[in-house]
């Protein structure tokens, strides 16, 4: 730990130290053992709205596309490849019903769910039911809006009513919740359709669980990138209309990247978490994962909002409009970051676009800080989340148990220094503070979707996030998120395959909405997002 004692003091510290310790392992050893249920949330808040940082000022304005009026597709497969906004607008005029929607979607699953492993519990008669009372409502005259009789997916960390939620993981595999998750009651009040509950790795974390790894549509030899790995690869297989993942420190952007689909990482209290697992309860998000950017958005605006049983939730504005324009926002960008990998030519051709829609570009600065330091937080609010089973050895149980798997991780997280935490959170602090400086000067920023730094720092600041396909990109190896094992090599590839590429643009606390303004447009000037991955 890098701390020097002389012989004296480190034998004062020894001779003290049993009887300095008890009375912090009294609460978990007795004799007054307390118990501290799932529920019981830290007293610390992180808010990432500074004191003297003003917030943008925002409307509560949500402004859809036209229509562009496009007919019903007579191919099944092409009507589930069809983002929510086409779904949405024939379920309304009633061309096509949530039921036969629904089984679409069912069939899929069915046929193609094996290729990928992306579901852990199938709610089919659940599903078929809300389809049919979505459409007796529908046909009553009462129109709920646009994800009114749309199946959707949501990762297997939110509860569902009487439906088994497990975490992916050994241990909670009969786990089932006597209520819905926020999240899913107001996707039900929506009038959405749970199709299915969607993997995660193991705790959410990558993309083994206890069913197996979740596979890329796009490239069936490597993982879907996790820990939403569900979502994403669900979403772009076309296996249900939309679905919600969550991230704690990439995990909805890295599958978004890696399946080829649309991630929205809220601002951080956006969306509650009431009823959803916690890894961490200063970083834990929810977000729409999706074929389109104005899908996500039309999701996050169902789900957006505060509840009483999540006490990071907080009112916010959703200021949205589908056809604002983009010329003149100031697009902030590192050049560095932009020049080296993880960036790609595809990442710079995003610049150049943006450029050609009048978008100024403005390089800005982070100061070359260790943001990994920052890491002690996390760590030790996952190992606090899941203490008893770390200290039971439940872990054990656990699929995978490399060296950067939870078990190993959350046991060694027992050992982090207290005062180190209180020094990663007043850095965190500080970091917060440089974003601050940086959105003073630019609108968004554009980064490298899988840069470790940018995905550190905003994870902890709680700055939102878009991820959305920008192009194509060729790979020679299998990707994956877990450490490289000698023994067992990822497959390389000769010629290489062709496989989506992303990018991410981060906004201003809570201007989501922009976020989705600008991602429209840029989908619509970069042409790639209708291609799907061959064989589903």
């Amino acid at each position: 730990m890098q701390v020097t004692l002389t012989p004296a003091e480190r034998q004062q510290a020894a001779d003290s130290w049993r009887q300095s310790l008890a009375p912090y392992l009294e609460r978990r050893t007795g004799p007054r053992k307390v118990t501290i249920d799932a529920v019981d949330a830290p007293a610390t808040l992180w808010n990432p709205a500074l004191p003297g940082v003003p917030l943008p000022s925002l409307s509560d304005r949500f402004v859809r596309s036209n229509s562009d009026g496009a007919p019903l597709p007579s191919s099944d497969d092409a009507i589930a490849f069809a983002p929510v906004t086409r779904l949405s607008r024939w379920i309304e005029s009633r061309q096509l019903t949530s039921e036969r929607l629904t089984n679409i979607y069912l069939n899929r699953i069915e046929r193609l769910d094996p290729k990928i492993r992306s579901i852990i519990t199938l709610t089919r008669d659940h599903a078929l039911a809300q389809a049919k009372a979505a459409d007796a409502e529908i046909a009553s005259g009462k129109y709920r809006g646009p994800l009114h009789g749309i199946p959707y997916g949501v990762k297997d960390l939110l509860d569902t009513k009487d439906i088994p939620t497990t975490y992916g993981a050994e241990p909670f595999r009969n786990r089932v919740p006597s209520a819905d998750s926020a999240v899913v009651r107001r996707l039900t009040d929506a009038g959405a359709v749970l199709l299915a509950k969607l993997s995660l790795g193991a705790l959410a974390l990558n993309d083994i669980w206890f069913g197996g790894q979740t596979m890329n549509p796009w490239l069936l030899e490597e993982g879907a990138s996790g820990s939403s790995a569900g979502p994403g690869a669900a979403t772009a297989a076309a296996l249900v209309g939309f679905s919600i993942g969550s991230e704690t420190g990439g995990s909805i952007v890295s599958p978004a990247m890696r399946c080829g689909v649309t991630g929205l990482r809220p601002t951080f209290g956006r969306v509650p978490r009431t009823g959803a697992m916690t890894l961490c309860w200063s970083l834990d998000k929810l977000g729409p994962m999706s074929r389109t950017v104005e899908d996500a958005m039309l999701v996050l605006k169902a789900i957006t909002g505060p509840d009483p049983g999540d006490a990071w939730s907080v009112p916010s504005r959703l200021d949205f409009d589908a056809a604002a324009p983009v010329a003149g926002l100031k697009v902030g960008y590192i050049a560095q970051w932009m020049k080296e990998s993880p960036a790609t030519d595809v990442d710079r051709a995003a610049m150049d676009k943006m450029k050609s829609l009048k978008m100024e570009l403005k390089e800005v600065s982070l100061p070359d800080w260790p943001y990994s330091s920052l890491m002690p937080v996390l760590f030790a609010e996952g190992a606090a989340s899941f203490e008893e089973l770390t200290l039971n050895n439940q872990m054990a149980t656990l699929r995978v148990q490399v060296k950067d798997a939870w078990p190993n991780l959350f046991r060694q997280s027992r050992f982090l220094s207290a005062v180190d935490f209180v020094q990663a959170d007043r850095l965190r602090r500080k970091v917060a503070m440089e974003m601050a400086r940086i959105f003073r000067d630019v609108d968004l920023l554009i980064v490298p979707s899988l840069r470790d730094e940018q995905l550190t720092i905003t994870n902890f600041t709680g700055h939102p996030s878009l991820t959305l396909r920008a192009g194509f990109v060729e790979v020679s190896e299998a990707r994956s998120d877990w450490a490289p094992d000698p023994e067992n090599p990822l497959p390389k590839f000769n010629p290489p395959r062709r496989v989506p590429h992303g990018i991410t643009i981060l906004g201003r606390l809570f201007d989501d909405g922009l976020l989705g303004q600008v991602g429209v447009t840029l989908e619509k000037a970069f042409g790639v997002v209708s291609e799907a991955p061959a064989g589903f």
